[in-house]
């Protein structure tokens, strides 16, 4: 095969299948073909021309498949060996790596993330996985390709905004956006301990999904201010943890309100605009508050500690894949995902 299937940026409004030659893997880099992937939030911030994106660049950051090609250099592994890459995909050895900052990759804001963002990404046929040795993670035998299609993005951003957030046990978590971000936040909060998650959104099937995952109580922020809701059950103290899963000044802003003196604001969300503080919620900034940021943890022992949750039975996200597409109806597959149809989580996108 010299020519294969591609999701393919094509300029704002339009990600269209098109044909790219097969890549070949240089040294240090593997092959990858691409047995299963999905569809991202973040993608439809390219898909609309909020996050740029270079035209023809193939979009997707999430593989899962097995190794096709293995470039000079790398060791360790197997032709057919089934594998997956984090979306994420540090090289192991600049500062930013060295530093434990892997997402921020090359000393540059993001420059961690590669796939579909300044190298062509995995909604294709094959993907070419650079610093192969430090992303590469092997399937544990007996996990499907649904099993630990979550882990290279969705599972560590929200365990990592658990994580960044400093839950501890006995804490009161919020978690605004019960998209599938803020789903695996709710499910990483009650891994670390919390005993009392709240979750926040209008969708009613994201709503019982939260609950499926771990929330003690929902809010519907269509019928009940959530802020209100949440100090009402707080006996008016608030949160110890405020987990932002969807990237809007108004999400931001009710983590902030919600939170108590000297709770932490995790943020996970993809704005776009301006972001503006309220003065009053952030206590003047004398308040002891801390605000966090994460950006999906990478690299392959990310990829390992989290398909071992999986495998441990402790954690179950199979529920998230609502919908399955061929790659060769990859346009359709992002008409119903941006437009959030027919109650639509995670796709699967098999080529």
């Amino acid at each position: 095969m010299t020519n294969m299937n591609a999701a393919v940026f094509t300029g704002p409004g339009r990600i269209v299948l098109g044909r790219k030659p097969v890549p070949h893997a240089g040294p240090g880099e593997a092959i990858v073909k691409i047995t299963m992937t999905t569809i991202c939030g973040t993608d439809i911030h390219i898909l609309k021309g909020e996050y740029p994106v270079a035209d023809g660049l193939t979009v997707g950051h999430e593989p899962v498949g097995t190794i096709a090609e293995l470039g000079a250099g790398v060791t360790g592994y197997t032709i057919g060996q089934r594998v997956v890459a984090g979306a994420i995909s540090p090289c192991g050895q600049c500062f930013s790596c060295l530093d434990g900052h892997q997402a921020q990759c090359g000393g540059h804001a993001i420059g961690g993330w590669r796939f579909g963002n300044t190298i062509d990404g995995c909604q294709a046929e094959y993907v070419r996985v650079p610093f192969a040795m430090a992303n590469l993670a092997p399937i544990p035998d007996g996990l499907t390709d649904e099993q630990v299609l979550m882990c290279p993005d969705i599972l560590s951003t929200g365990f990592g905004g658990a994580e960044s957030g400093g839950i501890r046990i006995g804490d009161t978590v919020a978690v605004f956006a019960q998209g599938p971000i803020g789903l695996c936040a709710t499910a990483g909060a009650r891994l670390r301990g919390a005993s009392r998650i709240i979750a926040i959104d209008k969708v009613p099937e994201r709503l019982a999904m939260a609950r499926r995952l771990g929330a003690d109580h929902v809010v519907d922020y269509s019928e009940r201010d959530p802020v209100e809701e949440i100090m009402r059950l707080t006996d008016g103290l608030g949160a110890d943890v405020a987990i932002e899963a969807l990237g809007t000044q108004q999400t931001f802003e009710s983590c902030l309100r919600c939170l108590r003196p000297g709770g932490t604001l995790s943020s996970l969300g993809v704005y776009s605009g301006k972001l503006t503080m309220p003065v009053d919620a952030f206590s003047a900034g004398l308040g002891d508050h801390r605000i966090v940021t994460t950006l999906c943890p990478g690299g392959k022992e990310r990829m390992r500690r989290l398909m071992n949750i999986v495998a441990s039975g402790r954690l179950d996200l199979q529920p998230l894949v609502t919908h399955r597409f061929p790659l060769e109806q990859i346009e359709a597959a992002y008409e119903l995902f941006a437009n959030g149809r027919d109650g639509v989580l995670k796709v699967a996108i098999v080529p």
